[in-house]
């Protein structure tokens, strides 16, 4: 079985593009062979959107989120993100695989 990977944008960042973004991220998700489940869509007046985002990968124990860039989730990749699933962009087109927590010394 596949595993599941959701799509995240910010409609305020996407603006007109947000149709054509959807479609982009469903499209590289099932290319690289995630089982596509949903598009979660925010705005800019969205209460604390990471985590949110972090509590429908959670519902969903979504194994990605496909986002159109890095924008879309703020100046930093969010580290709590990271440890949740991968984080990939369509544009450019890179995967930014799950980090692993560091084992206590």
């Amino acid at each position: 079985m596949k595993p599941p990977a959701i799509g995240y944008l910010r409609r305020d960042i996407s603006g007109v593009a947000q149709s054509w973004d959807e479609t982009q991220i469903r499209s590289l998700a099932e290319r690289l062979g995630y089982r596509f489940t949903k598009t979660v869509v925010f705005s800019d007046r969205t209460t604390d959107p990471i985590g949110r985002l972090l509590g429908v990968v959670t519902t969903t124990q979504a194994a990605a989120v496909v986002t159109p860039s890095l924008t879309h989730l703020g100046p930093d990749l969010p580290d709590a993100l990271l440890a949740a699933c991968d984080v990939i962009t369509v544009s450019p087109e890179i995967t930014n695989a799950r980090t692993i927590p560091a084992l206590p010394a």
